[in-house]
């Protein structure tokens, strides 16, 4: 029996989480169904924000200007942010304020704030607010602004204001694209929220998926070499700029990758 519309859309969107691209004709041959249907499916869930059309196809992979929605990336990669989020958790001693920003795996390391306690966290990010708001002995900052859905974040000029009054010890970043030795966004209101927190902490780290290098996307966010921590899941492909410029990456099991330097 054919699936129902939301059905259909529900199915292709468990496959893109699978396999992170589908293409055209392979979902039209799934669903028994026309090509034309297949693109009213796409359209709709890329005006959704959920996916980006590709020639022939359709994928959840960032681009210049995309980045797949929160609640897709929540169910992405879990077992690298596990490690990342362990890694990211040595550098955490109680009695730190901590900053959190957008992101699922900055909402995964949140969570586990709660191993280091007593703590103040300071966050933009609702899945940490939700988290961490009846956590014991752990003081939270909620920063105020405009919510928006697709990172479920506030993010605006009352997050920037909040921001530039506070002060961290640490703060905990990501980066959806590393391209050479800069880091960017494709969204222009979080990399203002993202950089006037680099701006408050006086430790920086960088949370960033392997596969999110040799990539760039629409804003430069911030320079590698402001980051005191670049913690990773896996060697990326080439670190060639990153060797030559003497930055060390820390893979996810807390091991510092060599650095010239050393």
């Amino acid at each position: 029996m054919a699936l129902k519309r939301e059905e259909r859309r529900q199915a292709i969107m468990d496959l893109l989480i699978a396999a992170r691209a589908v293409e055209l004709d392979d979902l039209a041959d799934r669903f028994a169904v026309s090509r034309m249907t297949i693109h009213r499916d796409l359209d709709d869930l890329e005006q959704a924000g959920l996916l980006r059309k590709v020639r022939g196809g359709a994928t959840i992979e960032s681009g210049t200007q995309f980045e797949s929605d929160f609640r897709i990336r929540e169910l992405q990669d879990s077992d690298a942010k596990t490690r990342m989020a362990a890694a990211a958790l040595e550098l955490v001693e109680p009695g730190m304020t901590v900053m959190i920003n957008d992101g699922s795996m900055a909402a995964l390391l949140g969570a586990r704030l709660t191993e280091k306690a007593p703590l103040t966290v300071i966050t933009n990010n609702a899945a940490v607010i939700e988290r961490l708001k009846d956590a014991h002995r752990i003081r939270v900052i909620a920063l105020g602004g405009m919510f928006n859905a697709k990172f479920n974040a506030f993010f605006g000029v009352i997050t920037e204001t909040a921001l530039a009054q506070l002060r961290a010890d640490i703060a905990f970043l990501s980066s959806p694209a590393v391209s050479g030795l800069s880091s960017y966004h494709m969204d222009e209101s979080v990399v203002r929220a993202k950089r006037a927190m680099i701006q408050a902490a006086d430790r920086k780290v960088l949370l960033v998926n392997h596969r999110r290098f040799a990539h760039s996307a629409l804003h430069r966010m911030a320079d590698l070499s402001e980051f005191d921590a670049i913690i990773t899941d896996a060697p990326p492909q080439d670190t060639t700029a990153i060797d030559r410029a003497g930055l060390a990456l820390t893979i996810a099991t807390g091991t510092p990758a060599p650095s010239p330097k050393e």
